[in-house]
């Protein structure tokens, strides 16, 4: 993939404005990815209001949200198309708009059926999206020739942790859930238009061939995947059984029990904001070999922990080690072939399968045996990562595997975004 400039490289006192455009698109999707994070955080804060609404059972609540991962899973892989047909400046602003919009629908789904349609097509959107801006970020980043997909990741956090502390107060104030959707939906699709207008509009090369309009996963992409995969399924069980865990295994209160999801939020957003400058240092192999090692750490001080003074630290460490993999999966996944964006669908889906069924495969697994040996589990994968840190050695500014074209990036300028 590459831009298209609207004028050529500068020269003499000019030349300090190809420093000041790259910033420039590296601070526009940052911003994307605030946003992106912000419709999630708001969503999940308002979810006990719908089910009260609708009067649905546990059962009921948790078919209509596995709904949102099905059709992410489903439209991900339809992504690359849509990239490569409008560009990636359009294709994040469209799907990042309508992403944004479809936030005011939950809450006025007047039944259970209608609901679980409304939170298919909110995590289509959401998936595609996902894809569009992370594409875009691995083009700036290889522009820029430094990893920056971690903080774009650690903005996402951020995003979502602002905007469920929003979510929460207008619980708080017992708001009407519909009048707050749907005004943080038009507040953040308005938000959208002035971030997306100054993205780089990249583009595939005239002679580059159409994806396929459901592309499925590259082969060369699984193994990437399946590393990322192992990240997810750590991140989604720590986040969904933590608050279980201290209170049935450690014997935390509830109050404790309930603080520890806003606690992992935390330590992974700042350890993705911080992550760029780790991976700077020592290089992605070798960064995510030293968070498959703090991550199968802290899963040993979980299965370990007879009291929360353990399982805390122990969940804490969980969450610094993963911090890094799935930006540095994107990363890698955006240097393989001609169409990024394919390769980058085919890892989310991989990846985000996990995140699917992690809590499933915890709870079985617990009901079976124990949640002691869920977390066994979970250990087990975090140390998987130690090995196989070699599939993301194309996440390297300098990996051989996309050094010529990466190097045909780089000396290129990015277009002004301001100019069309």
């Amino acid at each position: 993939m590459t831009d298209t400039p609207t004028a050529g490289p500068p020269r003499g006192p000019a030349a300090p404005e190809t420093l000041e455009r790259p910033r420039r698109a590296r601070t526009a999707v940052a911003l994307v990815f605030a946003v992106h994070g912000a419709v999630g955080g708001t969503f999940v804060t308002r979810i006990p209001w719908i089910q009260d609404r609708l009067g649905l059972s546990p059962g009921q609540l948790g078919l209509a949200l596995v709904m949102p991962a099905i059709g992410s899973f489903l439209a991900m892989p339809l992504a690359g198309r849509f990239v490569h047909r409008f560009g990636g400046r359009a294709a994040v602003r469209g799907l990042l708009t309508v992403w944004c919009l479809t936030l005011a629908l939950p809450a006025l789904a007047p039944s259970l059926a209608a609901l679980c349609a409304v939170l298919f097509v909110y995590g289509a959107t959401a998936g595609m999206a996902d894809v569009a801006m992370n594409a875009q970020g691995v083009e700036v980043e290889q522009r820029l020739g430094r990893s920056i997909m971690s903080g774009l990741h650690g903005m996402w956090s951020v995003g979502g942790l602002l905007a469920s502390g929003f979510g929460i107060l207008a619980a708080h104030q017992d708001l009407d859930a519909r009048i707050q959707l749907l005004v943080t939906a038009l507040v953040l699709a308005a938000l959208a238009q002035p971030v997306c207008r100054s993205l780089p509009d990249f583009r595939a090369a005239e002679e580059a061939e159409a994806p396929p309009r459901f592309a499925l996963p590259p082969r060369s992409s699984l193994v990437i995947g399946l590393v990322g995969f192992c990240a997810v399924f750590a991140e989604g069980a720590s986040m969904d059984w933590s608050g279980v865990y201290l209170k049935d295994v450690t014997g935390a209160s509830a109050t404790l029990a309930a603080a520890s999801y806003t606690a992992f939020s935390l330590t992974m957003a700042v350890s993705r904001l911080v992550g760029d400058a780790v991976i700077r240092r020592l290089g992605a192999v070798r960064a995510t070999r030293l968070g498959g090692a703090v991550a199968t750490a802290g899963g040993l001080l979980v299965v370990g922990a007879d009291s929360p003074g353990l399982a805390i630290p122990g969940f804490a460490l969980i969450g610094i080690g993963i911090a890094v993999i799935v930006p540095l999966a994107f990363a890698a996944a955006g240097r393989i072939g001609a169409n990024p964006s394919q390769a980058i669908a085919g890892v989310a889906t991989v990846t985000y399968t996990s995140g699917l069924v992690a809590p499933a495969i915890v709870g079985g697994l617990a009901q079976a045996t124990s949640l002691t040996v869920s977390f066994g589990v979970v250990t087990a994968l975090a140390f998987a990562l130690v090995p196989s840190a070699g599939a993301l050695r194309l996440a390297e500014p300098d990996a051989a595997g996309g050094a010529p074209s990466d190097a045909k990036r780089r000396a290129e300028p990015l277009a002004d975004p301001s100019r069309r």
